[in-house]
C-alpha cells in the first residue's frame, strides 16, 4: 500500500510513517500542510491519503476541506481523516457523499497499532471506517439542525439576539416588536426546540446554546464516551 501523510505535527507525521514502513507499507510523502497536496498526490499516485482535520495555515479545517477536494478530483482515492475532532460541516458532506475507501478516526481513540494499520488496509482496500463518536455527533447536529429548522426566520432573529445576551426589552427595542411579541416569539421557541419548562428556568441558556451549536463549525470530542469504530464495506 502507498501511503501519503498530511499531519503537521512532526511527531505524530514520522510516528504514523514508522508504523506504516514497519508493517511493510510504502510511505510516498509525508506532509506538514495542504500547500502541496494534490500536486504531490498528482505525482506520487498514492493509494490511501492520511489527513489531519486542523492544518495550517489557520488550523480549522483545512484537511478536510481538502479532503473533499481530493475526492472530487480523485474519486479512486482512499482517504482517512485522522482527528483529535470533528469537524461536523464538512465531515458530513465528506461522508454523505462518499461511496467506500473513507475512513474518519479520532486521534485520542486510537488505542492499538495494529487495529489502527488493520482499518488503514480496509479504507484503502474500499471499506468505510468511522469512529462511533463521528457518527454520534454528525446524527446529533442532523437532530438539533431539524429542530433549528422549525424556527421562522423572525424567531431565528429573537435567537440570534438572545445568544447575545440581550433582554427582552433591548430585543423588542432592536426589532422594533413589543415585549409581549418577543415574549411570544421566545415562548414558541421553547416549544419548537422541544425545552420542557423546570424550576431551574434555564431554558433561555439551552435555546442559546442550541443557537451556538447550530452555527459552530467544530466541536471538540470527549474520546472517553463512545465504544469501538463501526466498519462498512
Amino acid at each position: 500500500m502507498r501511503v501519503l501523510i498530511c499531519e503537521d505535527s512532526v511527531l505524530l507525521r514520522e510516528g504514523v510513517a514508522r508504523l506504516l514502513e514497519f508493517s511493510g507499507h510504502q510511505v510516498v510523502a509525508a506532509l506538514p500542510g495542504i500547500e502541496d497536496l494534490e500536486a504531490t498526490v498528482d505525482a506520487s499516485k498514492p493509494d490511501l491519503c492520511i489527513l489531519d482535520v486542523r492544518l495550517p495555515p489557520t488550523f480549522t479545517d483545512e484537511g478536510v476541506r481538502a479532503a473533499l477536494r481530493l475526492r472530487e478530483n480523485h474519486p479512486d482515492l482512499a482517504l482517512l481523516v485522522l482527528s483529535q475532532y470533528v469537524e461536523e460541516r464538512y465531515a458530513s458532506e465528506l461522508i454523505s457523499g462518499s461511496t467506500g475507501s473513507l475512513g474518519y478516526l479520532l486521534k485520542d481513540r486510537v488505542a492499538d497499532v495494529d487495529e489502527f494499520i488493520a482499518s488503514l488496509e480496509q479504507v484503502a482496500g474500499g471499506a468505510t471506517i468511522l469512529d462511533p463518536e463521528v457518527v454520534a455527533q454528525l446524527i446529533g447536529r442532523k437532530q438539533q439542525d431539524v429542530k433549528m429548522q422549525r424556527l421562522t426566520p423572525r424567531e431565528r432573529s429573537v435567537l440570534a439576539l438572545m445568544a447575545e445576551g440581550r433582554s427582552n426589552q433591548a430585543i423588542a427595542e432592536e426589532l422594533f416588536l413589543s415585549e409581549a411579541s418577543i415574549e411570544k416569539h421566545i415562548t414558541s421557541i421553547f416549544q419548537k426546540l422541544e425545552l420542557e419548562q423546570d424550576d431551574s428556568g434555564n431554558r433561555r441558556v439551552l435555546a442559546t446554546l442550541a443557537h451556538l451549536e447550530n452555527t459552530a463549525g467544530a466541536t471538540q470530542t470527549n474520546p472517553a464516551e463512545a465504544g469501538p469504530r463501526k466498519a462498512w464495506k
